[in-house]
Formats: structure tokens, C-alpha cells, sequence
């Protein structure tokens, strides 16, 4: 009982020490957010709905040609009028201009109705339908050549029906014995079979369900976990600045002068930089869900584990640096540099899911990368509990190496 109570002495007398010390409570718990507001203002597209598929339609021929009545067909009045998920149609009256657009990079491509669209349809020898489009325009290319597929299928089509039902009039015309009859009775089998090829539609067939609006990701889903993991371990690190300065100035040495043991101050300090990572979590996620409008996903007891867990990681790290460090100006040079180096490099400045595979696999080497990790499957993919039991345990594994190594390397004197 009375190392339990040495142990919350000295962790509230760290407690109270940095409390009145307003510099570390502005940079521990105020200036956090001004990064958030910053890089939330900034990343506020990323997650956004995708932006609706444009495609553009030229035409050389004049206001006479099918091709020109094609375009205008095609061309949307109003793209608000449109349903979720439809493309855009943008009908281009310029060649010219169409081309060199693609060509300078302003335009992904267009389709091209040429000169003479229509003659070669009208009298039987076909036509061509263009596809022009920059080479890295790979989707919108694609897009474009299933929409001329489309538009060669229905005149197709509609050139076997014409051809068809000529067919069945001449028959009719010729025997003197037909009649209107027999030409409903025949039309199904010629346009079932023309030239001995069956017609049917595409061998593939779709349909376009809208199920919801796609709204935009809240930025602070991305913003908020990363700086949490980046604060919460900067300023437990920063902390065994304070542990190398007293046991520097010989403060620890007194306390074991005066019955504490070693176990209890190493508890109590423990405890201490804990203490002020709970206040520090609360603080993010009390804020992000008042004032950033963040949600906790489909398992908020998962957030907050992680969080703890990320909390016990930070304060065994600090313990140990303080271990390891012999003076109090290399302990806060190790602590800031640690904590610039391991935030970006574990995804507290952007989503691990879109970096690199090397830079994903060095992640995995840090801390910092297991919890940003756990915290964008929570909040930005929707897992459950079970899905980042992994992360969790690797955080607090790095949390009992930590807390080992500063065990077993304590030391209460300068020497």
C-alpha cells in the first residue's frame, strides 16, 4: 500500500508540474488542433465523391447529317437532371479545337462522327466511328469505345430491320397470294436470323442501381486519428526530458533516501505521462465528435482500446528514452526527432492506404503505423472489433518492449 501511494505522489506531482506549465499545456493539447483545422482545410477533397464520368462527342458533318443529329441527341441540357452514376455527354462543335485539346492535355479524348457518316450509312458501305484519346486516358477511352459500340449496334440494328421488312414486302409483292398476314408471321424469324446469323443483344448486360447518395468523408476521419497518435507520442516523449533532469539534480536519489522504492517511482512516473495521454485523447476525440463531426465507426470500444493502447506504447517509450539518455538535452533532442521521424513514416500525416508498398512495409516496422492502421480500419472502412485486434496487440508489444528495456536499465543516479 505505501508504494501504490509513493506511486500516485510522484505522478500527481508530475501531473500538477506540467499543468502549471502553460507552454507544454498550449503545445500538448491547444496546438494539435491548429494542425487539424490546417491539414482538415486541406485534405477536405480527399474521399469526396468521385466526379461524374464526361464524355465528349465531335461531328464534322452538317445540321443535314445523322451524325449531327446523333451529337445533339446525345448532348446533356442540364447534367443536375441526370441519375447518380450517369456520364456526362458534352457534344463539342469543334474539331479542331476537340484535338487539340487531347493533344495538350486538357481533354482525356472524344468520339468522332466524321465527314460522311451518313452517306456511307445511307448506301450500304458503312462508316467509321473514331475514338480519339490521350493514351493515358485508360477509363475514359474505354468509356468512349463502349458508347461507339452502342451507337454501330443500334444503326446496325436498325439497318437489319429496314433491310428485314423490304425483304418481306418484295416477297408479299411478288406472290400473288400474299398478304399482310403472312408478313407478321414472317418478320419475327427474319429478324431473329438475317444471313444465317442470329441477332440478340450484347452477350453482356447491365443495369445501374442506385442505392444512396455518395456523400463526401468527413476530413477529420483522416486528420484527427493521425495527429492523435503523433501528439500523444511527442509529448510522452518529450517527458523523459523532466525524468533526466531529476535524476540529474539528484531528486530520485532522495526519494530512495527517503524508503521509496524503485518499483514505485518508476510507477509513478508511468502513471504520470499516462495521466496526460488520457486527457490528451479525451481531448481529440471529445473535439472530434463536437466540433468536426467525426464519428467513431461501427466499433467505438475499438477506438477507444486503441487509444489506451496507444497511450500505455507512449509512456513506456518515454520511460525508456529517459533510461537510455544521459543528459536532459539529448533526451529532448532524441524525443522531437523520434517523434518527427516515426509520424510521417507510420501515416500520422497521411492514409497508409495511399502510399507506396515499401513505405506500407516500413510502416509496419513502427508503432505509429499498427495504430493509424487500426484507426482508418475503424473509422474510414467500417471494421469491426475483431479487425484490428492485430493492430492493438502490436502496439501494445511495442509497449511491453519498451516498458523492459526501462526495467531493466533504470538507473536513479547521474552517473
Amino acid at each position: 500500500m505505501r508504494a501504490l501511494r509513493h506511486a500516485w505522489l510522484i505522478a500527481a506531482k508530475d501531473v500538477k508540474g506540467s499543468a502549471r506549465d502553460r507552454t507544454t499545456v498550449f503545445f500538448n493539447l491547444l496546438f494539435p488542433f491548429l494542425f487539424v483545422a490546417l491539414f482538415g482545410y486541406i485534405m477536405a477533397g480527399i474521399g469526396s465523391e468521385d466526379s461524374r464520368l464526361e464524355l465528349h462527342v465531335v461531328t464534322q458533318e452538317d445540321s443535314e447529317g445523322l451524325g449531327y443529329h446523333i451529337a445533339r441527341a446525345m448532348e446533356a441540357e442540364d447534367e443536375e437532371e441526370l441519375d447518380a452514376g450517369e456520364p456526362l455527354i458534352v457534344w463539342n462543335r469543334d474539331y479542331d479545337e476537340a484535338f487539340r485539346a487531347v493533344t495538350e492535355k486538357r481533354l482525356d479524348g472524344f468520339l468522332l462522327l466524321p465527314d460522311g457518316f451518313t452517306e456511307g450509312i445511307s448506301r450500304g458501305y458503312g462508316s467509321v466511328i473514331e475514338v480519339v484519346a490521350d493514351s493515358e486516358a485508360i477509363y475514359n477511352r474505354a468509356a468512349l469505345t463502349a458508347v461507339a459500340d452502342s451507337i454501330a449496334y443500334q444503326i446496325g440494328l436498325q439497318q437489319v430491320v429496314r433491310g428485314s421488312i423490304s425483304g418481306l414486302m418484295l416477297d408479299a409483292w411478288v406472290d400473288p397470294a400474299g398478304d399482310a398476314s403472312r408478313i407478321g408471321e414472317q418478320l419475327p424469324a427474319y429478324l431473329s436470323v438475317q444471313a444465317g446469323v442470329p441477332m440478340r443483344p450484347s452477350l453482356v448486360e447491365y443495369e445501374v442501381e442506385r442505392v444512396g447518395d455518395v456523400e463526401a468523408e468527413e476530413p477529420a476521419t483522416y486528420v484527427i486519428p493521425g495527429y492523435l497518435v503523433m501528439f500523444t507520442f511527442m509529448a510522452a516523449a518529450n517527458s523523459a526530458e523532466i525524468i533526466v533532469r531529476e535524476r540529474q539534480n539528484r531528486t530520485l536519489e532522495r526519494l530512495l533516501a527517503t524508503s521509496v522504492r524503485r518499483e514505485a517511482i518508476l510507477a509513478g512516473m508511468f502513471g504520470g505521462i499516462a495521466f496526460k495521454g488520457l486527457v490528451q485523447i479525451a481531448l481529440f476525440w471529445t473535439v472530434g465528435l463536437l466540433l468536426f463531426h467525426l464519428e467513431l465507426g461501427a466499433s467505438p470500444a475499438a477506438v477507444i482500446l486503441l487509444s489506451l493502447s496507444m497511450v500505455v506504447m507512449s509512456a513506456a517509450f518515454a520511460l525508456m528514452l529517459a533510461t537510455l539518455a544521459r543528459t536532459q538535452r539529448s533526451a529532448g533532442s532524441i524525443a522531437t526527432v523520434a517523434s518527427l521521424v516515426l509520424a510521417p513514416l507510420g501515416g500520422c500525416w497521411w492514409p497508409l492506404f495511399i502510399t507506396p508498398r515499401w513505405m506500407q512495409f516500413l510502416a509496419k516496422l513502427t508503432p505509429h503505423g499498427w495504430a493509424t492502421t487500426g484507426f482508418n480500419k475503424l473509422l474510414i472502412f467500417g471494421s469491426d472489433f475483431s479487425a484490428v485486434v492485430p493492430e492493438m496487440l502490436a502496439v501494445l508489444a511495442f509497449g511491453m518492449l519498451f516498458g523492459a528495456i526501462a526495467v531493466l536499465h533504470f538507473r536513479t543516479s547521474a552517473v
